[in-house]
Parts: C-alpha cells; sequence; structure tokens
C-alpha cells in the first residue's frame, strides 16, 4: 500500500491555511476538524480544493470552536474513495460516541454503488486511517465494536440502497407539498423484518430536522417527532442523537406521552414519524395512561404529517392487533399513500433461505435449503449443551451473536430471575433493566432474550429456542402452534370488539409472528433448538436429508 499522508495541525482564525503536500493540495481529500473540549464538536469533510475549503470553513461562524484539524491524503484517492471515506468516517464517529457532530444530511443522499477498487478503500485502507485516529487519540474503540452497535447500524448517514434513496425522496417531496395544506396527512412505508425500515427511518429523520434549520426549505421551523414504542430501540435512537446537532433527546418519545402532552397543549406537531407502529395500541389500556381507541388515528389527528412504518407480520399483542385492512379503516379518512419496502437488508441469506423462514411461520416445515455457497448459515441442534456452545463460540469469533426464545417462560417485571427450559437451556431472561440496548451488553451471552429485546434490531447470529407453545403433526405434516403454552399473559389479553373465535386466531398469529422476528435477527446465521422431541427430531431429519 501507498504511503498515507496524515497530517495534524492547528485550526485558528489567525492561519492562512495553505496546504502544500502533494497529495493533499489540489487531491480529493478526507478532513476532521474537532476541539477536545468537556463537551467535543467535530466536523468531517472531504474537498478537492483543501485550501480553498478549509479558508472557507474558518470564515464559517459554525466552525469557530473547533481548533484542530487533521488531513487525509493518498496518492490513490479519487472523489469516490473520498467521499466513501468521509460516510464511513461519519457512521463510526457516531458510534464511537464521543464528538458531537456539525454534520448535517448531505451525505445521506448519497446511494450505495460500487466504485474501481472499493473492498481496499472501504476496508484496507479504511481500516489504516482509524487505527492511525486511535492512536491519535481522537477515537477509542475499535472498528469490530463499533461494526456490532446498533448505533452504528442505525445511522442516519448509512448509505441507502436505490430503493430506500427513492422512497425517502418520495416522502421528504410529500412533506414538501403536504406541510402547508389543510387537515391530515399520512404516508405509511410497509416491509418484512430485515428490509431496512428503521435505517430508512434514521436517515429520514435526521434530514428533517437538519430541514427544519434550513432557511431556504420549505420545512424550516418544521415541529417534528420520532415516535417509538420499543423502548429498547428508543435506548439507540436518543444515543444517536448524542452525536448529531439536530436530533434532540426531547423529540424522540414513545407514543402515548406524545398523545397526552399534545393532549395537554393543544398544539399540534408538524411531521411525526412513527418507527415500528404495528406496535400502536388498537384499544383502550388505561394501565399504560391511554384512554382512547387507537393510538396511530390519536396520532394523526394532533400532526400535519404523519409518516408510518408497518409490518403486520410483526404484530405481538391483542391490544396492538393490526391488518391491512385496520390500517386502511384508520388512514382512508385522511389524505393517504403507502410506499413499500421489498428488499432483504439485513440477513444474507438466499432467497429460497427466507422462504425456508417464510413458509416455516405459516406452519410449513420444508427440506432445509441446501446451499453449499452461502455465507449464511441455518443449522438445528440435537441438545441445549452443543446449541449454547455454538452461539458462544460465535460470540467469540464475530461478535454480537446471541440466543432468543419463544416467550414460553415465565417472567414478570419484579427484577427477580426467571429461567428458560430449566432441563436444557437452564438461562436467565428478559433482563433490560440498563440504559445499554439488551444485546449490547456483554453480560447478555449468558442470558436468553426476548421478543421484546430484540425486535428491530440486528445479530450477527441468533440462537432461537423454539418452546413449548411450537410442536409438530407427523400426520399433517405441519407446525403446531399452542397458546396455552404461551407465557405471554398480556400478549393475549382478550378483546370484547372482537369474536372468541377472532381473539383465538390473533393469538396463533401472535406466536407465529413472534417467531419470524426472532429468525430474521441474523445477518450470518440462524441456529435453532427447539424443546419439543418431535418437532426437534422432524428438523434434524430434514437437515441430515439435506446434506445427503
Amino acid at each position: 500500500m501507498s504511503e498515507l499522508v496524515f497530517e495534524n495541525r492547528d485550526f485558528i482564525q489567525t492561519s492562512d491555511y495553505i496546504v502544500k503536500q502533494v497529495h493533499l493540495n489540489n487531491y480529493p481529500i478526507v478532513y476532521i476538524l474537532y476541539n477536545e473540549k468537556k463537551r467535543p464538536s467535530a466536523y468531517i469533510g472531504q474537498t478537492v480544493q483543501a485550501t480553498r475549503r478549509l479558508k472557507n470553513h474558518l470564515e464559517n461562524k459554525m466552525r469557530r470552536d473547533l481548533n484542530r484539524s487533521i488531513l487525509i491524503g493518498h496518492e490513490k484517492f479519487n472523489q469516490s474513495a473520498t467521499y466513501n471515506i468521509e460516510t464511513n468516517l461519519i457512521n463510526y464517529f457516531i458510534a464511537d460516541n464521543h464528538f458531537q457532530l456539525q454534520n448535517v444530511s448531505q451525505t445521506s443522499s448519497r446511494e450505495t454503488h460500487n466504485y474501481f477498487e472499493k473492498s481496499f478503500y472501504n476496508e484496507e485502507l479504511f481500516q489504516t486511517i482509524w487505527e492511525k485516529l486511535r492512536e491519535e487519540k481522537i477515537v477509542s474503540d475499535t472498528l469490530e465494536n463499533l461494526r456490532n452497535k446498533d448505533i452504528y447500524k442505525l445511522s442516519p448517514y448509512k448509505e441507502l440502497s436505490s430503493l430506500q434513496l427513492d422512497i425517502k425522496n418520495e416522502i421528504l417531496d410529500f412533506c414538501k407539498e403536504h406541510i402547508k395544506l389543510k387537515g391530515n396527512h399520512v404516508i405509511t412505508v410497509e416491509g418484512d423484518a430485515g428490509t431496512g425500515k428503521s435505517v430508512l427511518l434514521s436517515s429520514l429523520f435526521n434530514t428533517l430536522q437538519d430541514l427544519s434549520k434550513d432557511s431556504s426549505s420549505l420545512l424550516q421551523g418544521t415541529d417534528n417527532y420520532m415516535l417509538v414504542n420499543n423502548g429498547e430501540m428508543l435506548k439507540t435512537y436518543k444515543n444517536i442523537a448524542n452525536s448529531l446537532p439536530n436530533i434532540k433527546k426531547k423529540n424522540l418519545m414513545k407514543p402515548t406521552p406524545f398523545i397526552n402532552e399534545k393532549t395537554k397543549s393543544g398544539a399540534s406537531a408538524d411531521i411525526v414519524l412513527i418507527d415500528e407502529a404495528h406496535l400502536l395500541l388498537t384499544k383502550e389500556d388505561s394501565y399504560n395512561n391511554f384512554n382512547y381507541k387507537n393510538q396511530l388515528d390519536e396520532i394523526i389527528k394532533r400532526s400535519k404529517i404523519t409518516i408510518v412504518i408497518f409490518d403486520p407480520k410483526q404484530v405481538l399483542k391483542i391490544k396492538s392487533y393490526w391488518n391491512n385492512h385496520l390500517l386502511e379503516e384508520i388512514t382512508k379518512h385522511y389524505s393517504a399513500k403507502t410506499v413499500k419496502l421489498t428488499d432483504q437488508m439485513r440477513m444474507n441469506a438466499s432467497p429460497e433461505m427466507i422462504n425456508w423462514i417464510d413458509r416455516f411461520v405459516s406452519k410449513d416445515v420444508l427440506p432445509l435449503p441446501v446451499e453449499t455457497d452461502s455465507p449464511y448459515e441455518l443449522k438445528i441442534f440435537k441438545n441445549a449443551e452443543s446449541f449454547k456452545t455454538a452461539i458462544e463460540s460465535k460470540n467469540n469469533e464475530i461478535g454480537l451473536s446471541r440466543i432468543v426464545s419463544t416467550f414460553d417462560y415465565l417472567h414478570k417485571k419484579d427484577k427477580k430471575s426467571y429461567i428458560v427450559d430449566e432441563e436444557g437451556i437452564n438461562m436467565p431472561w428478559n433482563n433490560t433493566t440498563n440504559n445499554v440496548a439488551w444485546a449490547e451488553n456483554p453480560e447478555s451471552i449468558r442470558e436468553v432474550g426476548s421478543i421484546y429485546t430484540v425486535q428491530g434490531f440486528d445479530l450477527n447470529y441468533v440462537g432461537v429456542v423454539l418452546g413449548p407453545s411450537v410442536s409438530y403433526n407427523e400426520d399433517e405434516d405441519k407446525l403446531v402452534i399452542d397458546p396455552s403454552k404461551y407465557k405471554d399473559i398480556g400478549a393475549f389479553a382478550s378483546r370484547s370488539d372482537l369474536s372468541p373465535e377472532k381473539n383465538q386466531e390473533i393469538k396463533e398469529e401472535i406466536i407465529l409472528n413472534s417467531i419470524n422476528v426472532l429468525m430474521k435477527r441474523g445477518i450470518h446465521g440462524l441456529y435453532i433448538y427447539a424443546t419439543d422431541p418431535i418437532l426437534r427430531k422432524h428438523l434434524l431429519d430434514l437437515e441430515r436429508k439435506g446434506k445427503s
């Protein structure tokens, strides 16, 4: 590898900032402007005119508190490479969580694309740059550790796919067209688990917040909110807010506090984004201080524009029961449209593998796909010990590998320890008592997660325990779901507005939805341990047949 040029110097108003080194002047470069105050700030950029660009920054009142600079050059740099490295630096700086960045969202509009020797710049050279920054004590954590953090995976600066970018631009256009119109306006984004809904939403909210501060934008001055009903996911978004200038924690809320706050003040929001809207309540719930019939309807009434992220296959409670018909019943009263994310973004799995999981959660247990060259691994386990050892081994090897289970074991919110499958797995579960997302707590490798600790999050490898509610009927060659063995009692609180038959039907649907969500957590692999001996034997037989 040719020589990397790395120049660290003062960045002060009296400097004329003349760049003389050959691969820093009139070549594409990446630069970092920063300070080390009590709350450190930084700005990350790229340019082909270093002297001119840095002089412009010296004259910019936003950069006046930045007094150090790092210029990074290389004889092989081209502008695609410097754009790529700039974006990577922003994403990893957000995950490192040391600096509050002054960057606004111009880079988030860039679409993922390939260019000559991208892997060299993106992996080998970027690793060298990062290690040099660690030597200089500008950053602290390793790329490997940061890559496994959800704050990195949900960074608003992650490159978007062409479909994600098209949908993002369509939503921004929708907001600009409707913000001054009367009435309430709704745009729904539908997508299965792993199709990149939360990454899109994170990028979109950051851009909307930046535009709200932009005097040239139609969205200047808008009062915008992101509503997140998943407590673990809310922790991640609040951590992202630590690193960015225009995302404020007060604009990140759960749905019920938002509804009650706006009701009390009598004010309306401008744009409200709802992550995982399939978790919203569809009936009154006094326990959660919600005194209306439908949370989505109440949010729409209190917002000019509502952006809804929705997947009916992730409904987990009867009191939050949604389907497409119910969604249409709510949104038909407003100016509304729907867009769809269809590409699987999380799992490095073939369409055949995704189809196997989709059919499994439709109760069809198919032969396991035979994929000799696939980077994705599906494995069935004969006993609990080998299953636990395999996940622990993957966690030691690449990190962020965890065991999760269907909610078939007792758990109460009394801070006591409860055990999953005492005769087999024999591990405590569902501990979410600290401010770190469950999977990112190093101790959680010795625990089992539930649907509520991992919904919306990525793991490298996921080990799924199929508990007593999931078995197999050999005569019918079908998965059998027994809701009487499911221990998430709150999920099954019946509704008077639904028939007894419908309440019972939804219970089975909820268990299958939870299996779908759990099985689609892993980027690189899915390990399965079924506690039911008949199902376990059948899955092992299918695995053996696939290998023979």
